[in-house]
């Protein structure tokens, strides 16, 4: 615990974010400093509660009190030795994950909890900037080679604990960089690339190697939208020069392959007008303004300067297309979200520690633009050459049905509101079947998800999956987690024995 009375002498308090009329001229992080003093005083608030029940909200059973207590002590190196211990890369869940821990804060019962994520992000940084993170070099080496394919957080989470246990790991990846949604979905003013690349050069000195533009089975997709009932990934998931190598050849060339691809098919929205010019998928829109910050292109082919955007779907991916329209300049920007608004503070039937159904406000809304809750859209209307002007909808009510809300229209409540640029944040409905999944014959559970065993295995020998791509569209921090934890079943099943820890099982479900 840190301060036995600080959860009585201290309040919750976090970094300001800087002034909107400032971070929109530039993509920056937008938080301001937080000193050590500061979150020495957050890390006293950690209360001595018994059953610290952050442990459980946290999927990768994070020592929590163990390092707020170490802040509080003003022992920043041991602080970052617990939080490695459960945790590959804390500086992204420190900037990215949502922070289930803090819902689950025992403190949070009656009062505000600790600022775990903050003190997190503080710790990690701390680390670097004192030279604390280095390579982990394994002490012998296995000879048996693994192959990652993907390399968001689960792959490289994976990679990461196999290399440390001596196994020659290779991830393959086919965006023209390794990150997968941390770099190329992740705007940079929720995570600057350059807190990517540092890690992703620790992972190369302990002996990972990256293989990039290189789609593992099947044909490259390409852009637009799918034709009905098809279904496909982005294009702009893959390199404009990506190649492809058989799925067959990369089983046959290493000892276990292990699928992180996450779950890459889009959510669409098939109503009258969707091929219109205008209309686009999120990661559509999201990639290219990324590679535009890393000096890959000079200029987004999709660009909201000077023009009213929609964005349809109320989540984070929403959000962070709304931040990064309000840096290209928007006239205007709308959110729609088919759902109603939630409240300000718990209801009764949403107690502690469940994560609480809130409405949030993340630093985009803070920016500008509209919400606008219970509405769904109709129609796209065609402007005469091709292109979306308008969008038509109209207004719902949720119902509940056996347990699951249906959406009934409010009669009278139809508009139309004009618009030159639309974009589709709806989530995702699970993986390719195409591609690796496909050409090795990897069974597809009915969620669309990589069906796997008690042991993060595929029906097909020697093949392993984690991440999204078996759990569906998820957290950083779960994804992080079936890392981890399948890159000790491929321990066990290529040695035998294995000393890698494995935080949750397959199917392991958050508080609820």
């Amino acid at each position: 615990m840190g301060k036995p009375t600080g959860f009585m002498e201290f309040g919750r308090s976090l970094p300001r974010r800087r002034p909107v009329r400032v971070r929109l001229r530039d993509w920056r992080e937008v938080y301001e400093p937080f000193s050590p003093e500061q979150t020495q005083e957050q890390g006293a608030r950690c209360m001595d509660c018994g059953i610290p029940f952050c442990h459980e909200g946290c999927p990768l059973g994070n020592l929590i009190p163990e390092w707020n207590d170490l802040v509080y002590k003003d022992d920043w190196s041991d602080a970052i030795e617990r939080l490695h211990a459960t945790n590959n890369f804390p500086e992204f869940t420190g900037r990215l994950c949502p922070a289930p821990c803090e819902a689950a804060c025992v403190l949070g019962i009656n009062s505000d909890p600790v600022t775990i994520e903050r003190i997190e992000y503080e710790v990690v940084e701390r680390a670097w900037s004192e030279g604390w993170v280095t390579p982990q070099m394994p002490t012998v080496g296995t000879g048996r080679t693994v192959a990652v394919v993907g390399s968001g957080p689960a792959g490289l989470a994976a990679a990461q604990q196999l290399a440390r246990a001596g196994h020659a790991v290779t991830v393959f990846e086919r965006a023209e960089k390794p990150g997968g949604l941390l770099r190329y979905g992740i705007p940079e003013f929720k995570m600057e690339k350059s807190v990517l690349d540092r890690r992703l050069a620790q992972m190369e000195s302990e002996g990972v190697t990256f293989v990039c533009g290189v789609s593992v089975g099947g044909t490259p997709v390409v852009d637009g939208p799918p034709e009905p009932g098809e279904e496909r990934a982005l294009g702009t998931a893959c390199a404009p020069d990506v190649s492809v190598r058989s799925a067959a050849d990369v089983r046959a060339a290493f000892d276990a392959v292990v699928l992180a691809g996450g779950a890459t098919l889009p959510r669409d929205l098939p109503v009258p007008g969707r091929e219109l010019t205008g209309v686009h998928l999120a990661l559509e829109y999201l990639k290219p303004s990324n590679l535009v910050r890393e000096g890959a292109l000079s200029v987004s082919p999709i660009n909201a300067r000077g023009k009213r955007v929609i964005i349809i779907g109320g989540g984070d991916t929403g959000a962070d297309c709304l931040g990064t329209a309000h840096r290209q300049g928007a006239a205007s920007v709308h959110q729609f979200e088919i759902l109603p608004e939630p409240p300000g503070s718990r209801s009764d039937t949403n107690p502690w520690p469940l994560w609480p159904l809130i409405l949030r406000t993340s630093s985009a809304h803070e920016e500008g633009g509209e919400r606008v809750f219970s509405v769904t859209t109709t129609e796209f209307v065609d402007d005469g050459t091709g292109a979306v002007r308008a969008l038509q909808g109209h207004e719902v009510e949720t119902l509940l049905q056996d347990g699951r809300p249906v959406f009934q229209k409010v009669v009278g409540t139809e508009f139309e509101l004009e618009c030159d640029l639309v974009l589709l944040a709806l989530g995702f409905v699970g993986t390719e079947r195409r591609g690796i999944v496909g050409e090795l014959g990897v069974e597809v559970d009915g969620r669309g998800a990589v069906a796997a065993d008690g042991a993060w295995a595929t029906n097909v020998d020697g093949v392993f999956v984690c991440g999204d791509q078996t759990r569906g569209q998820s957290l950083i921090v779960w994804a992080i987690a079936e890392g981890r934890s399948a890159a000790a079943a491929v321990d066990l099943w290529l040695m035998g024995v294995t000393s890698l820890p494995a935080p949750i099982e397959p199917g392991q479900l958050a508080l609820r």
